[in-house]
Protein backbone atom coordinates (compact mmCIF):
# COMPACT_ATOMS: atom_id res chain seq x y z
CA UNK A 1 0.00 0.00 0.00
CA UNK A 2 1.62 3.16 -0.93
CA UNK A 3 -0.34 6.68 -0.40
CA UNK A 4 0.90 10.33 -3.08
CA UNK A 5 0.49 13.63 -1.73
CA UNK A 6 -0.68 16.12 -4.16
CA UNK A 7 -1.25 19.61 -2.40
CA UNK A 8 -4.08 19.11 -0.37
CA UNK A 9 -5.08 16.04 -2.07
CA UNK A 10 -3.86 12.35 -0.67
CA UNK A 11 -4.22 9.39 -3.07
CA UNK A 12 -3.21 5.90 -1.56
CA UNK A 13 -4.00 2.38 -3.70
CA UNK A 14 -2.26 -0.96 -3.61
CA UNK A 15 -0.91 -3.43 -6.31
CA UNK A 16 -5.10 -3.64 -7.78
CA UNK A 17 -4.56 -0.36 -8.53
CA UNK A 18 -1.74 2.20 -10.78
CA UNK A 19 -1.57 5.76 -11.08
CA UNK A 20 -1.18 7.55 -13.77
CA UNK A 21 0.59 10.76 -13.96
CA UNK A 22 -0.32 13.27 -16.85
CA UNK A 23 2.21 15.99 -16.30
CA UNK A 24 5.35 16.36 -13.52
CA UNK A 25 4.05 17.19 -10.24
CA UNK A 26 5.85 17.93 -6.64
CA UNK A 27 4.26 14.94 -4.86
CA UNK A 28 5.57 13.18 -1.08
CA UNK A 29 5.12 9.29 -1.32
CA UNK A 30 5.06 7.16 1.13
CA UNK A 31 5.16 3.12 1.85
CA UNK A 32 2.19 2.18 4.47
CA UNK A 33 2.78 -1.60 4.09
CA UNK A 34 6.31 -3.56 4.02
CA UNK A 35 7.85 -5.56 6.14
CA UNK A 36 11.36 -7.81 5.19
CA UNK A 37 9.26 -10.96 4.73
CA UNK A 38 6.93 -8.95 2.50
CA UNK A 39 9.06 -6.05 0.97
CA UNK A 40 7.06 -2.95 -0.85
CA UNK A 41 8.49 -3.50 -4.33
CA UNK A 42 7.23 -0.57 -7.39
CA UNK A 43 7.25 -0.31 -11.30
CA UNK A 44 7.31 2.91 -12.40
CA UNK A 45 7.28 3.46 -16.46
CA UNK A 46 7.69 6.21 -18.37
CA UNK A 47 5.07 6.82 -21.44
CA UNK A 48 6.94 6.87 -24.83
CA UNK A 49 4.43 9.86 -26.34
CA UNK A 50 5.63 9.18 -30.03
CA UNK A 51 4.73 5.45 -29.40
CA UNK A 52 1.16 6.48 -27.75
CA UNK A 53 0.40 8.71 -30.49
CA UNK A 54 1.35 6.38 -33.15
CA UNK A 55 -0.79 3.91 -31.68
CA UNK A 56 -3.46 6.08 -30.64
CA UNK A 57 -4.03 6.62 -34.87
CA UNK A 58 -4.51 2.89 -35.33
CA UNK A 59 -6.89 2.37 -33.01
CA UNK A 60 -10.75 3.10 -33.72
CA UNK A 61 -11.96 2.31 -30.33
CA UNK A 62 -12.49 5.73 -28.23
CA UNK A 63 -12.89 3.99 -24.43
CA UNK A 64 -12.36 5.43 -21.59
CA UNK A 65 -12.41 9.19 -23.37
CA UNK A 66 -14.53 10.92 -20.45
CA UNK A 67 -12.42 9.86 -17.80
CA UNK A 68 -10.94 12.50 -15.02
CA UNK A 69 -10.26 14.85 -17.77
CA UNK A 70 -8.42 17.42 -15.89
CA UNK A 71 -6.62 15.53 -13.48
CA UNK A 72 -3.15 15.70 -12.91
CA UNK A 73 -3.28 11.93 -11.49
CA UNK A 74 -5.57 9.37 -11.67
CA UNK A 75 -5.81 5.85 -10.58
CA UNK A 76 -6.69 2.92 -12.45
CA UNK A 77 -7.30 -0.59 -12.23
CA UNK A 78 -4.72 -3.52 -12.71
CA UNK A 79 -6.41 -5.57 -15.15
CA UNK A 80 -5.06 -9.26 -15.82
CA UNK A 81 -4.12 -8.32 -19.43
CA UNK A 82 -1.74 -5.40 -18.23
CA UNK A 83 -0.73 -6.92 -15.53
CA UNK A 84 1.15 -9.48 -17.66
CA UNK A 85 2.38 -7.70 -19.71
CA UNK A 86 3.75 -5.41 -17.33
CA UNK A 87 5.63 -8.38 -16.35
CA UNK A 88 6.89 -9.50 -19.61
CA UNK A 89 8.40 -6.30 -19.61
CA UNK A 90 10.10 -6.97 -16.41
CA UNK A 91 11.30 -10.06 -17.49
CA UNK A 92 13.72 -8.95 -20.10
CA UNK A 93 15.77 -7.92 -17.12
CA UNK A 94 16.69 -11.69 -17.27
CA UNK A 95 17.12 -11.36 -20.93
CA UNK A 96 18.63 -8.10 -22.04
CA UNK A 97 19.84 -9.26 -25.76
CA UNK A 98 15.75 -10.08 -26.44
CA UNK A 99 15.02 -6.31 -25.10
CA UNK A 100 15.76 -4.62 -29.05
CA UNK A 101 14.06 -6.86 -30.32
CA UNK A 102 10.42 -7.48 -27.46
CA UNK A 103 10.51 -4.07 -25.67
CA UNK A 104 9.06 -1.61 -27.75
CA UNK A 105 6.03 -4.52 -28.64
CA UNK A 106 5.64 -4.97 -24.42
CA UNK A 107 5.56 -1.58 -24.51
CA UNK A 108 2.51 -1.06 -27.24
CA UNK A 109 0.86 -3.88 -25.88
CA UNK A 110 0.61 -1.84 -22.15
CA UNK A 111 -0.28 1.18 -23.63
CA UNK A 112 -2.83 -0.29 -25.40
CA UNK A 113 -4.32 -1.34 -22.31
CA UNK A 114 -4.38 2.01 -20.82
CA UNK A 115 -5.93 3.71 -23.64
CA UNK A 116 -8.49 1.33 -23.59
CA UNK A 117 -9.25 1.48 -19.58
CA UNK A 118 -11.29 3.76 -17.37
CA UNK A 119 -8.80 6.55 -17.94
CA UNK A 120 -7.86 6.27 -20.94
CA UNK A 121 -9.18 9.31 -22.12
CA UNK A 122 -6.71 11.39 -19.52
CA UNK A 123 -3.64 9.82 -21.46
CA UNK A 124 -4.98 10.34 -24.67
CA UNK A 125 -5.71 13.98 -23.43
CA UNK A 126 -1.67 14.31 -22.01
CA UNK A 127 -0.03 12.87 -25.08
CA UNK A 128 -1.95 14.66 -27.79
CA UNK A 129 -0.46 17.57 -28.82
CA UNK A 130 -2.59 20.78 -28.54
CA UNK A 131 -4.75 19.82 -25.71
CA UNK A 132 -5.06 22.07 -22.61
CA UNK A 133 -2.66 19.61 -20.55
CA UNK A 134 0.05 20.08 -23.15
CA UNK A 135 0.04 23.41 -22.81
CA UNK A 136 -0.12 23.38 -19.10
CA UNK A 137 2.85 20.77 -19.53
CA UNK A 138 4.68 23.46 -21.34
CA UNK A 139 4.09 25.76 -18.96
CA UNK A 140 5.41 23.57 -16.09
CA UNK A 141 8.19 22.59 -17.51
CA UNK A 142 9.55 26.06 -17.75
CA UNK A 143 8.74 26.71 -13.89
CA UNK A 144 10.74 23.61 -13.12
CA UNK A 145 13.66 24.82 -15.41
CA UNK A 146 13.58 28.24 -13.96
CA UNK A 147 12.03 27.84 -10.18
CA UNK A 148 14.75 30.14 -8.57
CA UNK A 149 13.70 33.00 -10.52
CA UNK A 150 10.84 35.23 -10.07
CA UNK A 151 7.56 33.86 -11.40
CA UNK A 152 4.84 36.12 -14.18
CA UNK A 153 1.51 34.52 -14.45
CA UNK A 154 1.17 36.57 -17.69
CA UNK A 155 4.18 34.94 -18.74
CA UNK A 156 3.05 31.31 -18.33
CA UNK A 157 -0.08 32.04 -19.89
CA UNK A 158 1.48 32.95 -23.28
CA UNK A 159 3.74 29.65 -23.00
CA UNK A 160 0.77 27.74 -22.52
CA UNK A 161 -1.43 29.76 -25.24
CA UNK A 162 -4.15 30.76 -22.71
CA UNK A 163 -5.59 33.75 -20.90
CA UNK A 164 -4.99 34.19 -17.61
CA UNK A 165 -7.94 33.82 -16.58
CA UNK A 166 -8.30 29.87 -18.51
CA UNK A 167 -4.42 29.09 -17.53
CA UNK A 168 -5.10 29.71 -13.61
CA UNK A 169 -8.44 27.51 -14.02
CA UNK A 170 -6.50 24.67 -16.02
CA UNK A 171 -3.19 24.89 -13.48
CA UNK A 172 -4.87 24.65 -10.26
CA UNK A 173 -7.45 21.45 -11.93
CA UNK A 174 -4.36 19.79 -13.27
CA UNK A 175 -2.31 20.55 -10.09
CA UNK A 176 -4.39 21.16 -7.25
CA UNK A 177 -2.45 24.25 -6.96
CA UNK A 178 -1.97 27.84 -8.14
CA UNK A 179 1.54 28.55 -10.34
CA UNK A 180 3.23 29.91 -7.47
CA UNK A 181 2.12 27.40 -5.19
CA UNK A 182 3.76 24.89 -7.23
CA UNK A 183 7.13 26.85 -7.66
CA UNK A 184 7.03 26.80 -3.68
CA UNK A 185 6.57 23.39 -3.71
CA UNK A 186 9.47 22.82 -6.05
CA UNK A 187 11.63 25.29 -4.11
CA UNK A 188 11.30 23.11 -0.44
CA UNK A 189 11.78 19.49 -2.42
CA UNK A 190 14.54 21.04 -3.51
CA UNK A 191 16.17 22.42 -0.22
CA UNK A 192 14.82 19.57 1.19
CA UNK A 193 16.84 17.20 -1.47
CA UNK A 194 19.96 19.46 -0.86
CA UNK A 195 20.04 19.13 2.93
CA UNK A 196 19.97 15.83 2.77
CA UNK A 197 22.16 14.61 -0.12
CA UNK A 198 24.60 17.64 0.17
CA UNK A 199 24.20 17.64 3.60
CA UNK A 200 23.93 21.29 3.21
CA UNK A 201 22.47 23.90 6.07
CA UNK A 202 18.96 25.33 6.16
CA UNK A 203 20.34 28.70 5.28
CA UNK A 204 22.47 27.84 2.40
CA UNK A 205 19.71 25.40 1.14
CA UNK A 206 16.92 28.08 1.55
CA UNK A 207 19.14 31.14 -0.91
CA UNK A 208 20.33 27.69 -3.24
CA UNK A 209 16.40 27.65 -3.77
CA UNK A 210 15.33 31.21 -4.24
CA UNK A 211 14.57 32.32 -0.50
CA UNK A 212 15.99 35.52 0.95
CA UNK A 213 14.09 35.22 3.72
CA UNK A 214 14.84 32.27 6.12
CA UNK A 215 12.38 33.38 8.14
CA UNK A 216 9.71 32.61 5.51
CA UNK A 217 11.38 29.30 4.33
CA UNK A 218 11.55 27.96 7.89
CA UNK A 219 7.68 28.73 8.51
CA UNK A 220 6.45 27.26 4.42
CA UNK A 221 8.88 24.10 5.00
CA UNK A 222 7.09 23.24 8.34
CA UNK A 223 4.07 24.07 7.05
CA UNK A 224 4.41 21.47 4.04
CA UNK A 225 6.81 18.92 5.88
CA UNK A 226 5.37 18.88 8.95
CA UNK A 227 8.09 20.03 11.23
CA UNK A 228 10.93 22.76 10.98
CA UNK A 229 14.08 21.76 8.41
CA UNK A 230 17.07 20.75 11.30
CA UNK A 231 13.89 18.38 12.76
CA UNK A 232 12.81 17.05 9.69
CA UNK A 233 16.32 16.01 7.83
CA UNK A 234 16.99 14.73 11.56
CA UNK A 235 14.20 12.17 11.44
CA UNK A 236 14.90 11.08 8.01
CA UNK A 237 16.61 7.67 7.79
CA UNK A 238 16.17 4.76 6.23
CA UNK A 239 14.06 2.92 7.81
CA UNK A 240 11.13 5.85 7.39
CA UNK A 241 10.09 4.26 4.04
CA UNK A 242 9.36 7.74 2.73
CA UNK A 243 10.42 8.64 -0.26
CA UNK A 244 9.87 12.29 -1.93
CA UNK A 245 9.77 13.39 -5.80
CA UNK A 246 13.43 15.56 -6.04
CA UNK A 247 11.92 18.77 -7.35
CA UNK A 248 12.77 18.03 -10.94
CA UNK A 249 11.16 16.37 -13.42
CA UNK A 250 11.59 12.50 -12.94
CA UNK A 251 11.23 12.61 -17.14
CA UNK A 252 11.67 15.22 -19.78
CA UNK A 253 8.71 17.58 -20.87
CA UNK A 254 6.29 17.12 -22.71
CA UNK A 255 8.10 16.41 -25.94
CA UNK A 256 9.92 13.99 -24.84
CA UNK A 257 8.08 12.06 -22.04
CA UNK A 258 5.36 13.91 -19.66
CA UNK A 259 3.20 10.79 -18.54
CA UNK A 260 4.30 7.77 -16.01
CA UNK A 261 2.68 4.55 -14.95
CA UNK A 262 3.42 3.15 -11.65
Amino acid sequence: MKRVVLGDETYAYDQSHFLLTAVNLPTVMQVLQASDEHPYMCIMQKIDLELARSLMTEMDTHRGEGSAEDAGLVLGPVTMPLAAATMNLVDLIETPQDAPFLAQSIQREILFRLLTSPVGGRLRQAVQVGTRTNGISKAIRWIRDHFVEPLRVQDLAEIARMGESTFHHHFRALTTMSPLQYQKQLRLHEARRLMINDRMDASLAAHRVGYESATQFNREYRRLFGAPPKRDIRSITFSDREFFDEGFPVIGGPQSGSATLQ
